[in-house]
């Protein structure tokens, strides 16, 4: 459930493609136009087998599509960063455009990248758009609906940012972007099989039949290689958390935003949790989460199984939006209690969505003994955009 999501994509997607002449301030979350007639496209029914590598490549019969990497790094001196690259894809039609030329398409991508130094406090985002064709961006892997000319097992790009795999099964990958004195250059390698959320690997997010979406992670990627940061070069190492997962309608008409956490423990369990908040300032029933442990078994957790209560705030001096950057989450019959913290109140994502999306460090305990680790959460819904209340 990541970084700009069903509903971000949704309204970015449409601003972008709408006539020049409407006004930005216009476009509310409650407000958007009704959804385009999607029945010509698939919908995210009920469990489907998981096939790798064919899976971690595009899904075009789906309307909506992203491929999202964050991280905690350390260089051998302590320094600390965080970084986010997601890739997303957004089905205009669910027609091949019928034009001969190489640059007709009906497949928008656009993606998002940032670092944060945490000892500094500093914190750089950009994005890029682009259509799916002529080599501008695109995604494919073996045995999916757009294979890869070389037989690669998986690559997604936009222009010159990339993800490749680096191996047949496609869990090990390689991640290029740059932005002005701003770059990574990363090798990751998961150490734990996909781990599959929902019903496996199907993840409802609203009562509707269909508005769900197909979602896998590799909860623990081990990190090596390079940042660049305002200039400077840092060989660092660390740990990293994929997301992929494909839809089409995923969230309710109602959903104002949502809280979404990757958790990395020392204990080598992983916790990934989300919350759905609607206008009314109830939780989505489907809000749900998955708790797994240190062999990669998964263990799936339902709204009635976790409470995430939020602490202390950080207001953006750019956008007005209020954060909570203090969180407490309990899974009582996991024995698990813990804090969550933001690594640096400063990590908005100013771009055309805006939204929170950052390194945090996790301390607490779990089944009566200590536990502490590190992750990323993400935040929509508190602040003031270009497009109005998101």
């Amino acid at each position: 459930m990541t970084l700009a999501g069903a509903v971000a994509l949704a309204a970015l997607v449409w601003l972008a493609v709408q006539p020049a002449q409407r006004p930005l301030a216009s476009a509310r979350i409650d407000s958007l136009p009704a959804e385009a007639d999607i029945s010509a496209f698939a919908r995210a029914f009920e469990p489907r087998p998981f096939v790798f590598p064919a899976d971690h490549g595009p899904h075009p019969a789906f309307q909506t599509e992203w491929w999202y990497y964050t991280g905690n790094l350390q260089d051998a001196s302590g320094r600390q960063f965080g970084y986010q690259f997601t890739l997303f894809r957004r089905a205009l039609t669910a027609e091949p455009i019928a034009r001969a030329s190489s640059l007709a398409s009906n497949q928008l991508y656009f993606a998002h990248f940032a670092l944060t130094d945490i000892s500094a406090r500093q914190h750089v985002a950009a994005e890029k758009f682009s259509r799916g064709a002529g080599g501008l961006a695109g995604a494919c892997a073996r045995g999916a609906a757009i294979p890869c000319d070389d037989n690669a097992s998986f690559r997604a790009l936009i222009e010159d940012w990339s993800v490749t795999a680096l191996n047949d099964a496609g869990d090990q990958v390689r991640i290029i972007a740059r932005h002005g004195n701003h770059r990574v250059d990363l090798t990751l390698r998961a150490v734990k099989p996909a781990a599959l959320h929902g019903d496996r690997g199907h993840s409802p997010k609203g009562a509707e039949r269909g508005n769900a979406s197909f979602y896998y992670s590799f909860t623990r990627m081990q990190t090596e290689g390079e940042v660049v940061f305002d200039g400077n070069t840092f060989a660092i190492t660390g740990s990293s958390w994929m997301d992929h997962e494909w839809s089409t309608s995923a969230l309710g008409k109602d959903a104002l935003g949502w809280d979404w956490f990757s958790i990395q423990l020392d204990d080598q369990r992983e916790l990934m949790l989300f919350q759905i908040r609607n206008a009314d300032g109830s939780l989505e029933p489907a809000s749900s989460g998955t708790l797994i442990d240190a062999a990669g078994q998964s263990t799936p957790l339902t709204l009635s199984d976790f409470t995430l209560e939020a602490q202390d705030r950080w207001r953006s001096s750019v956008t007005g939006g209020e954060y909570p950057t203090r969180w407490i989450i309990r899974i009582p019959a996991q024995d698990i209690e813990l804090t969550v913290e933001a690594r640096a109140p400063d990590q908005e994502m100013n771009v055309s969505i805006v939204y929170w999306e950052g390194a945090i460090r996790v301390t607490g305990t779990a089944g009566g003994r200590p536990v502490s680790g590190q992750g990323y959460l993400e935040m929509t819904g508190y602040a003031q955009s270009i497009n109005g209340k998101f």
